[in-house]
């Protein structure tokens, strides 16, 4: 018996676990050289490690023979459909799920590191690379929609990029919250990009990884070091995980303060695994200060609606499961929220929808419909053409 069993669901965030050198194996032949160098592909003796064993286990019989029973318990390199592309599949068929939005895993800090990097050419060959390898990977199932990446650092490439994403096969282009180094994310030279986005109805969507990370100086406390959930302390912790929102709020501020949500009425965003529960007050926030600053700031005269009204309008967001789901439809609109399970990733738990079901009780059906279904075809658009209508199990 699936996961998920009388209701349609679709996952807003899942992901794949890529080896040491997959995205270099698929960009151009110039490139893979030097963006091994960069990555340090041949030094990655450890994660080289991890895949084997990995592997091992995805092909071992004894293993393989408790995959329903396991699906949401396997987590990272051994989860079911996370190394091999052949068995994710059988993952979403014990899920349960209608479809599942595909992110990278072992490039989520890398694409942003180049983006924001000195060597320009380096950045948009990883992101082909990256990008070519994603869509690969989800030509198995239909159900299964790759998400590409754009890097904003030279304006006139970024809409290259994204036009080149779209032509092979990408449901989602993710930009980075954090701002590229020369430029605003909001910059006019970057309407090409929204513009190709809306025509193909494909959504611009903000990973968790893409923000600028909490200043490491708040570590230094004069105690033990926190370990985080995976032992070490490159992860979050509960300060760390404080700063996670702060570049969205910003950037997505800046776009829609600039006018790109007025320019581009069509265009949809996704908040992904970057947290809910800040939006209400982000919403009041910015309605604030359309208020306190419309006088004196031309950009916010030529706004149509309220802040708060774009993002009901055009923002969809990923609570986490131990936050508040309920709360957060109630307080930012039922249109914003939806379901995400970060399969196979640690933090997406062992049961998602138990723990949103806990905070979801009460909402009524509608809603319920909305989070885990709705809101989500809403911001997929005609990209979910490809998916076919899905029925509950």
């Amino acid at each position: 018996m699936p996961y998920v069993e009388d209701r349609v669901v679709h996952d807003a965030d899942s992901h794949i676990f890529e080896p040491p050198g997959y995205a270099e194996q698929y960009a151009d032949p110039a490139a893979r050289e030097a963006l091994s160098e960069a990555l340090g592909t041949k030094r990655d003796t450890a994660r080289a490690g991890l895949f084997q064993k990995a592997l091992a286990k995805q092909t071992d019989a004894e293993y393989r023979a408790k995959d329903a029973e396991e699906v949401l318990l396997r987590k990272n390199f051994v989860a079911i459909g996370s190394v091999l592309k052949e068995d994710r599949p059988t993952a979403l068929d014990l899920l349960g799920f209608a479809s599942q939005l595909v992110f990278t895993t072992t490039y989520l800090s890398s694409l942003l590191k180049f983006d924001r990097g000195s060597d320009v050419d380096l950045s948009y060959a990883l992101a082909t690379g990256h990008n070519r390898g994603m869509v690969d990977f989800c030509s198995v199932d239909r159900r299964l929609l790759p998400v590409c990446y754009v890097p904003f650092t030279d304006i006139d490439r970024a809409g290259q990029c994204a036009g080149e994403a779209i032509e092979m096969g990408a449901a989602a282009l993710m930009v980075a919250s954090a701002p590229p180094r020369q430029h605003s994310p909001s910059h006019v030279g970057l309407d090409r990009v929204w513009a190709q986005a809306e025509e193909a109805g494909v959504p611009i969507v903000l990973h968790v990884g893409g923000q600028t990370p909490m200043d490491p100086v708040y570590k230094e406390n004069g105690l033990p070091p926190v370990p985080d959930f995976h032992g070490g302390d490159d992860n979050f912790t509960s300060v760390s995980y404080m700063a996670i929102p702060y570049s969205a709020m910003q950037t997505l501020s800046t776009l829609i303060f600039d006018g790109v949500l007025e320019r581009f009425p069509k265009l949809k965003i996704g908040i992904i695994e970057l947290g809910a529960a800040w939006i209400p007050g982000w919403m009041h926030s910015m309605d604030s200060a359309a208020e306190a600053f419309r006088k004196n700031e031309e950009r916010l005269q030529s706004l149509s609606m309220l802040p708060s009204e774009y993002v009901r309008r055009q923002v969809r967001a990923t609570p986490y499961p131990h936050e508040p789901a309920g709360w957060i439809l109630q307080n930012c609109g039922a249109e914003v929220p939806m379901f995400s399970s970060d399969y196979p990733h640690v933090e997406g738990g062992r049961n998602p929808v138990k723990r949103f079901e806990r905070s979801l009780e009460a909402c009524s059906d509608a809603e319920r419909s909305m989070f885990y279904c709705d809101n989500f075809v809403d911001l997929m658009g005609p990209t979910m053409d490809r998916v076919g209508a899905p029925v509950p199990v």
